[in-house]
């Protein structure tokens, strides 16, 4: 029995040292809302449960409204055919430069949306993540993204500590 209490502290510990000493997740310094909306295809991504009934690859559609707000309409077929799309609302956390978004699809929940990487020149990719590490996005203008590109992204990711063999790239969204 005293070794399984010995073995409980010591794993606690260890994982309290771990987590202490993961630095906090860095976003990219600025976003220019205007360039960033418009419609984003999901290249890859870390599994998540709230995108299991997409068959393939999800799109993302952003618009300013009135109150300064974003409007997010995301988008992905499902296996039987049909089309799965969500609406909800994003705000801006101020002094984020942008980078950092709280989204809300329904009632009083919101996500963070934190902008981590971005083709700052054309604003072409985007590497999308959540403070935790536990979710991440790879997004593109286009349906299909260059390996070389994609290898990029994914060293990106990497250095912003994401484990490499989580993410899943969509069906047929990566190419030569």
């Amino acid at each position: 029995m005293k070794t399984l209490g010995l073995f409980v502290v010591l794993f606690i510990s260890v994982c309290l040292c771990a987590c202490a000493t993961r630095p906090p997740l860095a976003t990219v310094p600025f976003v220019d809302l205007d360039r960033y909306s418009g419609r984003w295809h999901e290249i890859a991504k870390y599994p998540n449960w709230f995108q299991r009934a997409c068959a393939a690859g999800a799109t993302a559609d952003y618009s300013a409204l009135p109150d300064g707000s974003i409007k997010v309409v995301n988008s992905c077929p499902r296996k039987n055919g049909s089309l799965k799309t969500v609406v909800g609302r994003a705000t801006v956390v101020p002094g984020s430069g942008n980078a950092r978004l709280k989204v809300r699809f329904f009632g009083p929940f919101a996500g963070d949306y934190w902008i981590i990487g971005l083709d700052e020149k054309r604003y072409s990719w985007a590497l999308v993540g959540h403070p935790s590490r536990r979710f991440l996005w790879i997004l593109s203008r286009q349906p299909k993204m260059p390996q070389a590109l994609y290898r990029q992204i994914i060293g990106i990711a990497v250095e912003k500590g994401y484990n490499a063999e989580r993410i899943g790239p969509s069906p047929s969204s990566i190419g030569h």
